[in-house]
C-alpha cells in the first residue's frame, strides 16, 4: 500500500490563497449592497393601514368639512410624520364621502366654496379649476379627472381613513 502524497507547488498554494482572499473580500463588499437593496422590500408595509382622523361619525354633516390628521411615513430608513387632509361630508343617502383636496390638474389644494362666483363647488385657485360637491370635475375647466376618494371605515363611532383612490376605483 503505497500512497504517494501529491505535493502542492508554491504557485498552486499562492493561487488558492489569493483566490480565497479575493472571494472573501468580494463577498464583504457585495453583502452590504445586497442587504441595502433587499432589506426595504422585506420590511412590513404600512400601506393600506387606516388612520383615526379624530372625527366622530355623528359630527359629520351634509356640508363638507376639512379634516387634517398625521401619519407616519417611512421612505427607506427615513421616518417622518406627514399631515394629510380630506374633505368629509355625508351625501343625500347618509353615506360618508371623504375626498382628497388635491386638484387633479396641477396638484394645488382645493377648497369648498372657495369662490364667490361658484357657490357649492370645490374651487382650485391655481387655474380656476372647479369640482361638483361629489368631487366630479366640472366640464370645460382645467381638471382632467375627479377628486380622489379616501378608503374609509368606521370603528366605535370614529372615522378612519386609508389611502386615496381614483373615483372610478374606490
Amino acid at each position: 500500500m503505497s500512497e504517494e502524497k501529491q505535493q502542492v507547488s508554491r504557485r498552486q498554494f499562492l493561487n488558492y490563497t489569493l483566490t480565497g482572499v479575493g472571494g472573501f473580500m468580494a463577498a464583504g463588499m457585495l453583502v452590504p449592497m445586497l442587504r441595502m437593496a433587499v432589506d426595504p422590500v422585506l420590511q412590513e408595509s404600512a400601506a393600506g393601514d387606516f388612520a383615526n382622523v379624530s372625527l366622530a361619525v355623528e359630527d359629520i354633516t351634509n356640508e363638507p368639512q376639512r379634516v387634517d390628521w398625521k401619519i407616519k411615513q417611512v421612505d427607506g430608513w427615513y421616518e417622518s410624520e406627514v399631515t394629510k387632509s380630506a374633505w368629509v361630508y355625508k351625501d343625500d343617502n347618509g353615506d360618508i364621502i371623504a375626498l382628497s383636496p388635491i386638484c387633479k390638474h396641477l396638484g394645488c389644494v382645493v377648497s369648498w366654496e372657495g369662490s364667490e362666483d361658484y357657490p357649492n363647488q370645490f374651487y382650485c385657485p391655481c387655474h380656476d379649476g372647479r369640482y361638483y360637491k361629489s368631487g366630479v370635475n366640472v366640464p370645460n375647466t382645467p381638471p382632467t379627472a375627479a377628486l380622489d376618494v379616501y378608503e374609509q371605515k368606521v370603528e366605535n363611532g370614529m372615522l378612519y381613513l386609508g389611502n386615496a383612490q381614483p373615483q372610478g376605483e374606490a
